[in-house]
């Protein structure tokens, strides 16, 4: 299958000069879902991973594909104030100022293995302050899950220490 072909594309979004890469024609296609874990479960043995970690907010419907798949559970890596009770938080630095995410306390144990996910994979600032909070509260990184990869802007090169698996490269 060609996900290429169902990843549509809209250009000056979300402004000028940018060229959106846009998987939801993909979540509508009983079939592209099927493919996309099956090819993820062919990259990450069963073994390498106790649970899937999405980044806000398209990479939780990854991690659910995967999760579901693999029979493991599935949690969140969100924008600071999102989530509930007690909160685990990393600053990082964007392009344009600064940013932070965060999980709950106590959804890791130590020790687990983690497969991260998102749908698409830019300069790689938001992956590789996940996989730093992940192992900042004991969880050992075993992946990195992404649908799309944007080759150019080299988000790679900040967690290439890590299995990394993406499907469509640009």
């Amino acid at each position: 299958m060609n996900l290429k072909d169902k990843i549509a594309e809209f250009p000056n979004f979300p402004k000028k000069g940018i060229l959106f890469r846009d998987f939801s024609p993909i979540l509508k296609d009983p079939s592209s879902l099927s493919y996309i874990a099956d090819e993820f479960a062919k990259y990450f043995h069963p073994k390498d991973v106790d649970v899937f970690a999405g980044i806000e907010s398209r990479g939780f419907i990854l991690a659910c594909i995967l999760a579901t798949r693999y029979n493991k559970g599935m949690i969140m890596i969100r924008k600071a104030g999102k989530l509930p009770g007690k909160t685990t938080k990393l600053s990082y630095k964007i392009e344009y100022g600064q940013d932070t995410i965060e999980i709950q306390k106590g959804i890791i144990e130590e020790g687990q293995k983690v497969i991260i996910c998102d749908d698409l994979l830019a300069t790689g600032g938001t992956a590789k302050a996940s996989a730093k909070l992940i192992e900042k509260v004991g969880g050992n990184i075993t992946g990195f899950a992404f649908i799309i990869e944007l080759t150019e802007l080299n988000g790679m090169n900040g967690i290439s220490k890590y299995n990394c698996k993406s499907l469509v490269k640009y």
